[in-house]
């Protein structure tokens, strides 16, 4: 029930806009530093500099998952049919790649979510419109988040807008509430659910959402590494995320400068 799902104090907000603010700045550097030769790890290595630097923790490097080893980076960073939870290594990026980016912060006790999807150097036509039409739908699904609205409005929002494109959204992950944990309730799909409970948003409640669109077909599988996963026909991959609370008078973003 919706009473169970927590509502966080205007000083925890307060907070969880610090840590935010430390995702959004390592995204910004992301954009700065994605090109032709650079690794992923130089990104990672990148990225968890500025989040300790500002009194962070990476909150992906360790994560733990029954089944699975710990995870090893700061960033998730997916290149090209990878559509989540890429191990960043010595892969260098190259002219055309895009590439995923995932990172999250933990700073005085509260996280911070987001992804974004970046083009490496020139990339092909049906590169940059699954971008951008991921970005797109990102936005309609936080045009969803506000008081009195229900949480199935975002999943709605970002169906129907990556659909009318002819591309397809990834079923096998969504997004997430977040605040005191990375990921808790209540989950957030990324495309239309009938008949099933569903809550109505109040001021206090955070979430990350986060489409995942495929140019492709919605199927997925994982790698051997236990992380990866990737498109299971092989076509292009996108992934935006922010952090977003539901305030009284709409949303606010926290996951941007």
């Amino acid at each position: 029930m919706f009473s169970e799902l927590p509502l966080r104090t205007p000083q925890e907000l307060v907070i969880m806009r610090e840590a935010g603010r430390v995702v959004a700045l390592v995204l910004e550097r992301m954009r700065e530093l994605v090109a032709p030769g650079v690794t992923t790890g130089e990104l990672d290595a990148a990225a968890e500099e500025i989040i300790r630097s500002r009194d962070g923790t990476p909150a992906f490097k360790g994560y733990e998952v029954p089944g699975k080893p710990p995870f090893p980076g700061t960033i998730c960073a997916s290149v090209n049919d990878e559509v989540v939870h890429g191990i960043p290594g010595d892969r260098a990026l190259r002219e055309g790649d895009i590439v995923s980016i995932d990172v999250g912060a933990k700073r005085n006790g509260y996280f911070g979510d987001a992804a974004v999807t970046l083009p490496v150097g020139r990339v092909s036509a049906e590169a940059a419109k699954l971008m951008q039409v991921c970005s797109q739908a990102l936005q309609l699904a936080i045009e969803q988040v506000k008081p009195g609205n229900h949480l199935c409005e975002t999943g709605k929002a970002v169906q129907h807008h990556v659909e009318k494109n002819q591309f397809s959204v990834v079923r096998d992950f969504t997004g997430h509430g977040i605040g005191t944990q990375m990921h808790q309730a209540p989950q957030v799909p990324n495309y239309e659910t009938k008949g099933t409970p569903d809550v109505k948003m109040q001021p206090g409640l955070v979430l990350a959402i986060e489409p995942m669109i495929n140019a492709g077909g919605y199927k997925v599988e994982t790698d051997d590494n236990f992380w990866t996963v990737r498109t299971t026909d092989g076509r292009l991959s996108a992934h935006f995320e922010h952090t977003v609370a539901v305030t009284p008078g709409g949303n606010e973003i926290f996951t941007l400068r």
